[in-house]
């Protein structure tokens, strides 16, 4: 069964009271999205990874990635479309302050970004469920780069600029190779497969007991 970004936001809300907090959630989804990329390329310590990550959770599953790709030798940078003090959410934070003490990934922060970039892997976790209006810069910029690049693309839980209840976009979208996205399959992704790519549902661990009272 196909759910929708509210349904979604409750389960993840009765998991939470439940005591399988976000953080965990957080940690397997960006764990299962390396997992797709290291199914799909075999030698990911040869590849140079670019993340744009925004503010919110999409951004802090994202820096979960970063992390786990750094530990398969990578050459990881990540662009935080913005300053890392307005990162929204405690387990987006958390996420980053770790990225903040590891050397081996290269970290790019602020509003105004020179997009100037080489990588054969671009990962998309600029913004998730919750667009809502025409997406602004820097996010417009990084969309663009991302579209205009010949580097393979994932994006996390739902391409930017996809309302995934839906299937509209917005004034800019992304357009990736694969989409990783989580628990369920959100109801308006598989009819925008052209924006998506090959779609991966992957369980985050959230028990099924969350779902009560939801689907």
């Amino acid at each position: 069964m196909d759910i929708t970004v509210k349904q979604m936001m409750q389960i993840e809300e009765n998991g939470h009271q439940m005591g399988f907090l976000r953080k965990f959630m957080m940690e397997n989804a960006g764990a299962s999205a390396v997992k797709r990329l290291s199914e799909k390329f075999e030698n990911l310590n040869s590849k140079n990874i670019l993340i744009f990550a925004g503010l919110g959770n999409n951004g802090g599953d994202a820096f979960v990635i970063a992390r786990h790709l750094a530990g398969y030798g990578s050459q990881v940078t990540v662009v935080l479309l913005g300053q890392p003090e307005k990162i929204k959410t405690e387990e987006g934070r958390w996420n980053w302050e770790l990225l903040e003490k590891m050397k081996s990934i290269r970290l790019i922060t602020g509003e105004k970004i020179s997009f100037e970039f080489k990588a054969d892997i671009i990962v998309d976790g600029i913004l998730g469920t919750g667009i809502s209006g025409d997406i602004r810069e820097p996010y417009a910029s990084a969309i663009k780069f991302v579209n205009d690049s010949k580097a393979f693309k994932l994006a996390v839980d739902v391409p930017s600029g996809l309302d995934p209840d839906t299937g509209n976009t917005s004034n800019v979208f992304v357009k990736t190779d694969v989409t990783v996205t989580f628990h369920k399959m959100k109801i308006g992704m598989p009819k925008r497969k052209d924006l998506c790519g090959l779609i991966y549902v992957e369980k985050i661990g959230i028990p099924p007991e969350a779902e009560v009272g939801v689907l």
